[in-house]
């Protein structure tokens, strides 16, 4: 049984070099492996020797060959169970001396038994409404106990199989290739769940898992990006340069595994599609300005896809755009990710003096687009409710919270970015506590928020934004439910907007609640591109130009670059509704 003293006394540093050793002695055991099979088993497989005792020596040879073979697997289980148990005690012990540190900085006593004790109050302390060392006391007693039980439960399960190969060894019996073959396979697979339970366990937030990170020596974060690539990537709390050195690693994986699977399904397709496109990007960028960040990627539901222009955990001007309707993996890559580096190209034209980062964020999944109606994927129905968008609202917030917590220096000014569907999920994450801790929401395109006014978004409404083409049908659609599928046709056959009256004499109440760009709902309304009803709904982020007139496409970007910068004054106003 592990206590607290001996996880917070013991010196751990001794089982890299026992590991290294291991490794050194299975690579030399290996070049004697090569040498049997090179010099001795081919010679006789290929000589004219036959005959019974010919037999008999190529199966002993045989034999002999499968048990080096078995020798070197279990030298390497060794090897790769001592580095597993490093970095899993390593990590507890991390735990335990950071709980023990905000301890000693809150005057509070920890006693080897891990009981938790402190002064007794002052009158004033005692009046105080404020008071709460006891439960500071209990959640830093909880800590070191739940570090303490990682330290234990990894270390029996370290000693369990270790005392398995040692037993193996002593009686011969790993020296039986499929013995030693599960025994490596074992230790692989343990070495999965002692990493975990050293993770900070999911929910915790990105302040904390920032704080356990920053806590690891620098070789061991190395270790475990080359190593758990997949549990770092799309961790919020990791510093974008981690994030972006393990989702490469990831992306490498995934199309690997993409692209040996066999009867891919339609869905699968897209993700394998989603993932080439994110590599070619990637490939093909090479070393232009700005560096350009993978800042997650996953197979999970439709496919995930983070890509940043700049970095955000160092630049001043930060932006985060959520896609909506329709987008695939593979527009992360390409027309999102077009769109993604246009705001960061405003951004640096509204203040070249300022560091900038843009991101496109898909972290959820959208519905699909309107044209799947027609090959009869009723997924796409899925516009006309809040579930994808309220569980995007919940991932979205705690990303833009990861930002936050990852960020060097003063805080960045971070704008909160969406357009069409994207918009109502980001609608939904800043009604949600906390919100989406951004100091601007920029909505464009929108179909509404789910709220009725911009006050509801957690945010001083002087501080949202919204850029609604008059042309555009997705910002008409109404909430009435009759009216739902006739003001759909625009965007399907470019029919206009004034299909929106249909609601019921509402015009101002649109399928997601009030109109952004209503006065009811109180938000600043910028000035957007009219354009026509089959185009002005995709006409928002596209190439901005400072000289550009007030019916170029390029005046939506433009604004949206000063106010990213926080360059309010420079933002050309348009009436609201």
């Amino acid at each position: 049984m592990v206590t607290l003293a001996q996880l917070r006394d013991t010196d751990l540093s001794g089982l890299v070099p026992a590991a290294t050793a291991y490794d050194t002695l299975s690579a030399n055991f290996n070049k004697h492996v090569q040498t049997m099979h090179h010099e001795v088993v081919r010679h006789i497989y290929s000589a004219s020797w036959v005959g019974n005792a010919a037999g008999a020596a190529n199966a002993s040879l045989q034999r002999t060959s499968e048990r080096l073979d078995a020798a070197h697997t279990e030298m390497s289980a060794v090897s790769g169970l001592l580095r597993e148990a490093y970095d899993s005690l390593l990590l507890a012990q991390l735990k335990l001396k950071e709980a023990l540190q905000d301890a000693q900085n809150r005057g509070l006593t920890v006693a080897d038994s891990g009981t938790v004790t402190w002064p007794a109050p002052s009158k004033a302390e005692q009046n105080d409404p404020g008071y709460n060392i006891p439960e500071q006391a209990k959640a830093l007693a909880n800590r070191i106990s739940g570090a303490v039980t990682e330290a234990d439960n990894a270390d029996q399960k370290v000693a369990a199989l270790l005392d398995a190969l040692t037993e193996r060894a002593r009686n011969g019996s790993g020296l039986e290739t499929d013995k030693a073959a599960a025994d490596l396979k074992a230790v692989t697979q343990q070495g999965v769940d002692l990493m975990s339970v050293g993770f900070p366990p999911a929910g915790t937030p990105a302040t904390e898992v920032n704080a356990w990170w920053k806590s690891l020596p620098p070789d061991e974060q190395q270790r475990f990006i080359q190593t758990f690539p997949d549990l770092l990537g799309m961790r919020d709390g990791i510093p974008a340069e981690a994030r972006n050195q393990a989702n490469r690693l990831q992306l490498t994986h995934l199309l690997d595994v993409y692209e040996h699977k066999p009867n891919l399904t339609d869905d699968e397709k897209q993700k394998l599609d989603g993932f080439r496109a994110i590599d070619a990007k990637l490939k093909g960028y090479g070393d232009q300005k700005p560096p350009i960040f993978l800042l997650g990627v996953s197979e999970e539901g439709q496919g995930r896809g983070i890509l940043s222009y700049g970095n955000p955990d160092t630049a001043k001007n930060v932006s985060a755009y959520v896609p909506g309707l329709g987008t695939k993996l593979s527009d992360v890559a390409n027309k999102d990710g077009d769109r993604a580096r246009n705001v960061w190209q405003a951004t640096q034209n509204a203040d070249p003096t300022a560091s900038a980062a843009s991101m496109v964020w898909l972290g959820y999944d959208p519905p699909p687009g309107l044209d799947k109606l027609a090959d009869g994927d009723t997924r796409t129905l899925d516009v006309m409710d809040t579930d994808r968008a309220v569980k995007g609202g919940a991932a979205y917030d705690k990303f833009m919270a990861g930002l936050r917590a990852t960020h060097d220096g003063p805080p960045a000014h971070l704008v909160a970015l969406a357009h069409s569907y994207g918009s109502t999920t980001v609608g939904m994450g800043a009604q949600m506590p906390g919100g989406t801790g951004a100091d601007d929401i920029v909505l464009v395109g929108s179909p509404g928020t789910g709220a009725q006014k911009a006050s509801q978004l957690n945010i001083d409404p002087s501080h949202v934004w919204v850029g609604d083409a008059e042309s555009d049908p997705v910002s008409h659609l109404p909430s009435a439910p009759r009216a739902a599928m006739g003001a759909l046709d625009p965007v399907l056959g470019g029919l206009g907007s004034d299909l929106y009256t249909a609601a019921g004499g509402q015009p101002n109440q649109l399928w997601f609640g009030q109109d952004p760009a209503s006065k009811e709902f109180g938000a600043n309304r910028f000035a957007v591109p009219f354009g026509l009803p089959q185009e002005s709904h995709s006409n928002y982020m596209e190439k901005p130009d400072l000289k550009a007139g007030p019916n170029d496409n390029a005046i939506s970007s433009n604004n949206i670059g000063q106010i990213v910068a926080g360059r309010y004054n420079h933002v050309t106003r348009q009436d609201q509704r």
